[in-house]
């Protein structure tokens, strides 16, 4: 399924392609209807020339077009594969128990990208599910290593509430307080309107912060070598390519500690973690890894060391385990 980024499937199939695999993909559609509309008949047209259906899988809306394409590649026994996105697919499991049974239960394996997926799926008496983590190609992320850390702040996601874009907005605001040259650059196509309301509120505040919209992988990389430090301040989550791609980077990463993310963040470690929405917490830890970089220089390098075990030529075995078992 595309959307408003290059999703796990795109990136996935990608390099599954490379390995000799051969792909069909639906659906570029943005209208919510004509896309479940799309992916349904793109499942009916394939579904009797391949031996997998592999689904991304969200928590919100996008949970039913993974449901409707589960339910055909069931009707034609055709193995289907999730892969499970989102920190709030637990709550998912709990508020639709019937249709989440139907979907993961007669799955042929459902892929965990996080190891807190895979527990909270666990818990509630799934055994069909395989941890398999996101992965980046490690060799195309320069690791820049900063000697000092200016208060220059990136944030890397697409504008939507259970992102919790304004309260970079509040973040910014605290650490201007200490260090007035602080800046704030925000990366991300509008998903749900938070955009324009993320922009009003800088406006309100008389904050200048700078809105790029949707940038390529290639272009928000190249951008990061501008900034020191990538906040992530979602409310919920799982294990985002993002803040993975940041890891490689170099830049040192403060998040709120939710969802899957202190399975990918060790706090003090190889990042700092703050409660979701707790904006002083994470601009007070901005402001003393600025006074300290050889804090942050070694949060860095720990996490570049951790983020390379995700390299495709690490993961890539797995999903070729999987796909080939049975041929």
């Amino acid at each position: 399924m595309h959307g408003y980024n290059k999703t796990t499937i795109e990136t996935l199939g990608e390099a599954l392609q490379e390995e000799g695999f051969v792909i069909y993909y639906t659906s570029s559609k943005k209208n919510q209807l004509l896309r479940l509309l799309d992916m349904i008949l793109s499942t009916f047209k394939y579904v009797n020339k391949v031996d997998y259906i592999l689904i991304d899988t969200y928590s919100t809306s996008s949970f039913w077009y993974a449901f409707s394409c589960s339910q055909i590649a069931r009707f034609y026994k055709v193995k289907y594969i999730p892969i499970l996105h989102g920190g709030d697919l637990p709550k998912r499991l709990q508020s639709s128990p019937i249709m989440s049974k139907m979907l993961f239960k007669y799955a042929y394996m459902n892929i965990a990208p996080s190891k807190y997926l895979l527990n909270e799926f666990n818990l509630k008496g799934y055994k069909n599910v395989l941890y398999i983590p996101n992965t980046i190609e490690i060799e195309s992320y320069n690791f820049k290593k900063r000697k000092n850390f200016e208060p220059k702040l990136l944030w890397v996601r697409a504008f939507a509430s259970i992102y919790n874009p304004k309260m970079a907005i509040d973040v910014l605001l605290k650490v201007k307080e200490k260090f007035p040259e602080a800046e704030l650059t925000m990366v991300g196509p509008d998903k749900d309107g938070s955009m324009e309301l993320v922009k009003q509120y800088a406006d309100k505040l008389k904050l200048k912060v700078c809105f790029t919209n949707r940038l390529s992988k290639e272009e928000w990389i190249t951008l990061s070598e501008d900034f020191d430090f990538f906040i992530n301040t979602t409310h919920f989550d799982n294990t985002p390519i993002s803040v993975m791609e940041a890891m490689a980077l170099g830049l040192p990463i403060i998040s709120t500690n939710v969802g899957g993310i202190p399975y990918l963040l060790a706090h003090q470690e190889n990042a700092i973690l703050v409660n979701d929405n707790d904006s002083l917490a994470m601009a007070n830890a901005i402001v003393e890894l600025v006074n300290n970089p050889q804090k942050a220089t070694l949060m860095t390098e720990n996490a570049r060391l951790f983020v390379e075990q995700m390299d495709w030529t690490v993961v890539k075995t797995k999903w070729n385990k999987l796909l080939n078992q049975n041929t």
